[in-house]
């Protein structure tokens, strides 16, 4: 005798099914690889470089020298970190700024993003190759000289991940996420509600599977404390990507000197289109007091 299923068991069964399969198919987009050419404006004035990271990652980056006195002068250098699913013209306006506030400046996109290339997206774990290349070359042509980070999401992550980092004199963090398990339920919650939760999991299983990278692996929130630099840590109020409740949990796992800057009503977007004047202070007071080394009144 053939068993038979009720229909309402079927369709249970194929829904199940149908989902597991979606959220594979959101797996493979995620950590896609989809290099393209990266273009910044002419008038920035940016020379290209191509950076080794190691077997299979190239960098892309720019870079911006002193204005007028040589590449080996000026307040410092600062390297400019991107999100996913993003690349260095992210960070286009932030490099503009600080160029003309006296720095040096580098943007790169991260392996496996724009115009550089990598096997796999892993949220930061090997993105962290191109950082330390990156670093690596500002050291060489900035010998003695202060250098800072700043990093949106993903660029964030990617320098909190890093275990062998050449120094780095002062960071701001954006936007970024504590753990991956939080990032990822945050995201399909959005979407879909409660049933985000339980779904997340069936995602992060595939992470063993495809990159052989564990969960415990990426988590920023483990390594904050590490850096042992100067810390600015800035998010928006209204971010369901990254909790502001996630944030301050971030903030009080970091080492002292460290700042909060919450911006009121910004979600997951760029901080500084959203609040440039403001941005552009906070920032800048940062880094001529970390880098440039001024003390700034009011602080």
């Amino acid at each position: 005798m053939r068993l038979r299923l009720p229909p309402v068991l079927l369709l249970l069964l194929f829904l199940i099914l149908l989902g597991i399969a979606a959220l594979w198919l959101l797996g493979s987009f995620l950590i896609k690889v989809e290099s393209h050419p990266v273009t910044l404006d002419p008038a920035l004035g940016a020379q290209a470089l191509t950076l080794d990271a190691g077997p299979g990652q190239r960098v892309a980056a720019s870079f911006l020298p002193a204005q007028g006195i040589g590449n080996s002068m000026g307040k410092g250098g600062i390297l400019l970190l991107h999100g996913i699913k993003s690349d260095r013209r992210q960070m286009a306006a932030r490099a503009a700024f600080l160029h003309r506030a006296g720095y040096v400046v580098m943007l790169i996109d991260l392996p496996g993003q724009g115009a550089s290339t990598s096997p796999a997206v892993t949220f930061g774990l090997t993105e962290a190759a191109g950082v330390r290349a990156a670093l690596e070359d500002m050291h060489r042509r900035l010998p003695g000289q202060r250098i800072g980070v700043i990093g949106v999401s993903l660029g964030a992550a990617s320098l909190v991940l890093c275990r062998d980092c050449p120094k780095v004199d002062a960071a701001v963090l954006e936007s970024m996420y504590p753990s991956i398990e939080e990032a990822v339920e945050d995201r399909l919650r959005m979407r879909l509600g409660a049933i985000g939760a339980p779904l997340s999991r069936l995602l992060l299983w595939q992470l063993p599977l495809r990159l052989d990278i564990q969960p415990a692996q990426l988590r920023p929130i483990v390594h904050v404390a590490e850096l042992g630099m100067p810390v600015l840590i800035a998010a928006g109020s209204a971010d369901r990507h990254t909790t502001l409740a996630e944030t301050e949990r971030l903030y009080a796992a970091a080492a002292a000197p460290k700042s909060l800057w919450v911006v009121e009503g910004a979600a997951h977007v760029d901080l500084h289109a959203y609040a440039p004047a403001e941005y552009e202070r906070r920032i800048g007071a940062f880094f001529e007091q970390y880098l440039a080394g001024r003390q700034v009144a009011g602080r």
